[in-house]
């Protein structure tokens, strides 16, 4: 077969154009930096020492907050494991990610993830503990967050020479189960703790609170492991470095719900070179805003898939306070977890604003899942807390947080969080916010169509064939 001179140069130089790709793949430009991602199971705001909580002991968590930047308006988009992680990992809100918005779901297989596009660009990319679960990943061949390695340790000895590193931490700290009066034997003082308005104020609950933040404290020095190796490696200052939570605490009206218990996380953030030490951002901001921030950290384009939009720029700002007047809300949303529970809402400022889509198919809890010994009703982990408000569910001081955390919710609730920041009254229905509510309930509706959300393009039913695990 005759090839002429044309032919054969075209083929030349499509074959060096895919070496100079292939190198370029392996390794990355030294001056992109390293990203560590240090992820909690179910740790709130502000449960942190730089977030003013008198209890828990957090010197790692602090001292990124001192020499980086805090964010005092970080939420996830869902208030559970499987639907957060891919959302971060995606950039997507969780809603745009079929089966992988509920609880237990698999992401879909074109869903593009920050860890596929720095694995193309040269990263050595990893995870430990856990990725995006719990999933059983049916559309992917591993996990979206890469190569499971027993440890940060493992995961740098396999680590190509000059290549930078992506690695996540998903820790299963503060989960539960809790070994009972942890807390207490680390030397918590049960009296100094503050309840969340929506649980009771009784020593059940302040011991189980005590035991969850001792849970807390095991996760921050796993985190400061990882740091002094850097440290001692000099990686430490060529990392950006994110502390976070994919959700809120296990608790009743918190894990599992819209209120901001369940969706309000820590955030902070150091990387030396481009962070001003020092700083508090009160923009409001989302988990899935660190991807497109990995990515642009990388110099790696954003996929237009990407409902998250960048810190890169809040990052770079020396000021602290509001930085980016464009972001004074946040969208979120619920599918299934346990069980199914349909919901968006829209948090500002001033409002938190819910709409429940089938609020009268709430299951009452009855029925038990996965299994008796293991009985997570309403959507609310087992724990000393829910047993002790089960039990006094009837009495006069226990039976309104019950109805609040165990009972059907309204079909829209609002709540103004200047004068209620613990969201315990609704005034959903209260001429007076009626103005506030139309609003919010438009810039809710405006957003989840911009962003292509089934539940008000028509499509909801889409979300039913996928099941929880």
């Amino acid at each position: 077969m005759m090839i002429n001179r044309r032919e054969l140069l075209r083929g030349a130089g499509a074959l060096a154009i895919t070496g100079m790709l292939a190198r370029s793949a392996r390794a990355a430009p030294a001056d992109k930096p390293n990203i560590l991602l240090l992820l909690a199971d179910d740790w709130s705001w502000p449960h942190a020492g730089a977030l003013g909580d008198p209890v828990v002991k957090t010197p790692n968590f602090d001292r990124i907050a001192r020499q980086g930047v805090l964010f005092n308006n970080a939420f996830v988009t869902a208030p559970s494991c499987t639907p957060s992680r891919a959302g971060l990992c995606t950039g997507q809100h969780h809603w745009r990610l079929q089966g992988a918005a509920n609880l237990g779901g698999s992401l879909p297989k074109a869903a593009i993830t920050y860890q596929d596009l720095l694995t193309k660009a040269g990263y050595h990319v990893g995870y430990s503990g856990k990725g995006v679960g719990p999933s059983n990943n049916s559309h992917r061949s591993s996990d979206p967050c890469g190569r499971w390695f027993r440890g940060f340790g493992e995961f740098m000895k396999a680590r190509p020479d000059g290549a930078p590193f992506a690695y996540w931490l998903g820790s299963g700290r503060p989960h539960r189960p809790y070994k009972l009066g942890e807390g207490k034997a680390v030397g918590m003082d049960p009296a100094k703790v503050k309840p969340p308005d929506c649980l009771p104020d009784c020593a059940e609950v302040r011991s189980d609170i005590c035991d969850y933040y001792a849970a807390i404290q095991r996760f921050d020095t796993a985190c400061g492991r990882i740091l002094d190796y850097l440290d001692k490696s000099g990686q430490l200052d060529k990392t950006l470095i994110v502390i976070s939570s994919d959700n809120g605490m296990p608790f009743p009206r918190c894990k599992a719900t819209l209120y901001d218990f369940g969706t309000r996380v820590p955030l902070a953030v150091r990387w030396p070179s481009v962070i001003k030490h020092g700083r508090k951002v009160d923009d409001f901001v989302t988990l899935c805003d660190l991807a497109p921030t990995f990515l642009a950290a990388a110099g790696i384009d954003v996929p237009k898939t990407a409902t998250g939009k960048s810190l890169l720029g809040i990052l770079k700002d020396p000021r602290s306070g509001v930085i980016d007047k464009t972001r004074k809300s946040v969208l979120l949303g619920m599918e299934r977890h346990c069980y199914p529970n349909p919901s968006r809402a829209v948090r500002t400022a001033d409002y938190l604003y819910i709409r429940n889509y089938n609020p009268d198919k709430w299951p009452t809890g009855e029925g038990q899942w996965p299994s008796p010994d293991r009985d997570f009703s309403f959507n609310i982990d087992p724990s000393p807390t829910k047993r002790a408000m089960t039990a006094g569910r009837k009495t006069a001081a226990m039976k309104r947080l019950y109805e609040l955390a165990f009972g059907r919710r309204a079909k829209e609730e609002l709540y103004d969080l200047k004068k209620d920041p613990g969201q315990m009254l609704n005034v959903a229905g209260r001429p007076e916010y009626a103005k506030a509510k139309q609003e919010l309930e438009a810039t809710m509706h405006a957003g989840l169509k911009a962003c292509g959300d089934p539940r008000v393009n028509g499509k909801g039913e889409l979300f039913n064939k996928y099941r929880s695990r």
